[in-house]
């Protein structure tokens, strides 16, 4: 899996390419987790554009950064879903909890 760590100020942007699935979840959570510590970061925020699928790993490195930023007073919030991942947001219920924006630029600013 392809991914790019980019951070704006507080926010840190995850860009995932390919599948988010119990094969690379571990060593995704590590490197976001490592980012957030190592940068003071105060929201993340996950571009799935180039997302095409997501299990239950991905659902859960996807919480697991929730609880993180939301005890630093942060927030996550995913950006440029498509229709079989947003299925899967609505299924957990993330999108009860996260917000979801169409742009990263949406995001950013509403964060």
């Amino acid at each position: 899996m392809d991914r790019n760590y980019t951070v704006d100020g507080r926010n840190l942007i995850v860009e995932l390419h390919g599948e988010l699935d119990h094969h690379v979840a571990e060593e995704i959570r590590e490197e976001i987790d490592a980012a957030i510590n190592q940068n003071s970061i105060k929201n993340v925020i996950f571009n799935f554009k180039n997302i095409n699928f997501m299990d239950s790993s991905g659902v859960g490195v996807v919480i697991g950064r929730y609880r993180i930023v939301s005890k630093l007073g942060g927030k996550v919030a995913i950006t440029n879903l498509n229709p079989q991942v947003k299925r899967i947001l609505d299924l957990s219920g993330m999108n009860k909890i996260i917000q979801i924006y169409d742009t990263c630029e949406e995001a950013i600013s509403s964060l």
